[in-house]
């Protein structure tokens, strides 16, 4: 019951200064064995070397704006994926075997094991880069290897930065290579692509050639310009036509005029009157209906002139001399009027037939116009196809080209790479074990540990030492105290007795 209520008791600095002063041999004592105990520990261990090296990342000597880089993974995605490669049995096993690594353990242990140790020696931590800089990606990174000899860490510590130097430039000129022949197998395909959409679109040329987009507004005004052209040959033709009736009826009265001069019906003039009377006939009809006027009279003087001529005796005795003196008899102006008739007649074969050309013409022209929006439409297709495949092409082209220039730099040490700032060093001290920081923990666990025994046993006293813990066992309040007066060789001198007024005939009551 003294114990629980003992415990219970909160305990103050004095109480602690208390139990120092009574226990400070112990914790003296094992705050002195401890930093010479764990030194002598750290004296049993192996010893291990660490052998450093610093590798940077340099910048590609051309910028990045002229040549870009293939590889466009960042240095950390690619450190990481380096040192998997790199840290792999395939590479660490003939390190292990080149330097003769745990000899004493080759022939006992599987080689699995051994390289388990190798790749744990082998530490390889990023530089973090200057938060002022603004840098994203890694400056560069430490590769650090932990051997039982310095010689020997060095040498590896060498030996893994530059594999992970070739092992860089080869993964570089790889992608690069890679890459570029991936371009130009597209670029062979695009060119395949090019050439077929090439080949429509000249093919659709020279078949709707002249109905092209561009062909519109030519088409347009050459149409304007032949039904001008029309127009005016139909204007040529009508004054044509006009012309030749008026030489006709002019020729038909001077005929008249020179047939009654003579006294008698010459069947040779009514056949020229026929022959008259009838290319008016056609020109009116040309021109009206059968039931004009016009036409009609013109049908009925060709009709009473060929009845004359039926009624007229032959000729016979009329030779082809005879009928050329007539001719030949013939005044001047009838002569005249036959040329003009003659004339008039050739104007209007020329004008007829050039009025037939216009209209073709005029009826290509506006079936070309008619066709321009489906072939336009048609010829943008093309258009598109064959743009789409000329930008690709060009962007394909450029890319392969980028690569072959960027692979170019890459075997020519131009570009991006790593270089070892710092070479791995060879250690003159031992990493491991730091035998003054074992001796500083050796101190440190000693007073901790003189520290927990001490108060340990004092928890485990249940002693009544002063005042207080008298009121707090008893619960009543101390009248006097006697001191203990025992003999010096029992080392009591400086402990005191005490005595409560229920335990002792010598101490007062409360109520007295």
């Amino acid at each position: 019951m003294h114990t629980e209520e003992k415990s219970q008791r909160e305990l103050g600095p004095a109480d602690y200064l208390a139990m120092f002063r009574r226990r400070w041999v112990l914790i003296a004592i094992l705050t002195v064995v401890g930093p010479v105990l764990a030194y002598g520990v750290s004296r049993f261990l192996e010893t291990r070397y660490k052998s450093q090296t610093l590798v940077l990342v340099e910048p590609p000597t051309v910028p990045t704006t002229i040549v870009p880089q293939v590889d466009l993974t960042s240095i950390s995605q690619r450190l990481s994926t380096m040192q998997q490669q790199i840290l792999s049995r395939t590479r660490l096993e003939p390190i292990v075997r080149q330097f003769g690594l745990y000899s004493k353990d080759v022939n006992q242990v599987p080689m699995e094991e051994l390289v388990g140790r190798l790749q744990k020696a082998i530490d390889v931590t990023p530089v973090q880069p200057m938060a002022e800089t603004g840098a994203r990606d890694l400056p560069g990174f430490f590769v650090s290897v932990t051997l039982d000899n310095p010689r020997t860490a060095q040498a590896v510590c060498t030996a893994v930065t530059s594999m992970f130097i070739e092992e860089d430039l080869g993964r570089q000129e790889q992608h690069s290579d890679q890459t570029t022949q991936f371009l130009s197998q597209q670029l062979a395909e695009a060119k395949t692509d090019l050439d077929a959409q090439d080949g429509k679109l000249a093919a659709f040329k020279g078949r709707d050639s002249g109905v092209l987009p561009e062909d519109e507004q030519t088409n347009l005004n050459l149409l304007t310009g032949l039904t001008s052209q029309l127009d005016a040959a139909s204007q040529a033709l009508a004054r044509a036509q006009q012309d030749k009736s008026f030489a006709e009826s002019m020729l038909t009265q001077q005929l008249s005029t020179w047939q009654a001069s003579q006294g008698g019906h010459d069947p040779d003039t009514l056949q020229q009157q026929l022959a008259v009377l009838r290319a008016q006939l056609a020109n009116l009809q040309a021109r009206y209906t059968d039931d004009y006027p016009d036409v009609i009279k013109a049908k009925a003087g060709v009709a009473a002139l060929e009845k004359r001529i039926a009624e007229a005796p032959d000729p016979k005795g009329d030779t082809d001399l005879n009928k050329a003196q007539k001719a030949a008899g013939e005044p001047a102006q009838i002569t005249q009027w036959r040329a003009q008739v003659h004339t008039a007649e050739q104007v209007i074969s020329e004008k007829t037939r050039e009025q037939e050309q216009i209209k073709k013409q005029i009826a290509l022209y506006q079936s070309r116009v008619q066709a321009s929006p489906l072939v336009e439409q048609q010829y943008k297709e093309l258009t598109r196809g064959y743009q789409t495949a000329l930008d690709s092409y060009n962007d394909l082209l450029k890319k392969r080209d980028q690569a072959e220039m960027s692979g170019a730099l890459n075997r020519q040490q131009q570009g991006e790479q790593f270089r070892v700032l710092d070479p791995a060093n060879l250690p003159d001290r031992p990493s491991y074990p730091n035998r003054p920081l074992f001796a500083l923990g050796g101190l440190g666990a000693g007073l901790g540990l003189g520290l927990g025994l001490c108060l340990l046993l004092e928890m485990q006293n249940t002693s009544l030492r002063s005042e207080r813990d008298v009121e707090f066992a008893l619960r009543l309040p101390v009248l006097a105290m006697i001191p203990l007066v025992e003999p010096v060789s029992t080392k009591k001198l400086n402990k005191t007795v005490v005595r409560s007024p229920a335990d002792s005939n010598l101490g007062l009551s409360a109520g007295a």
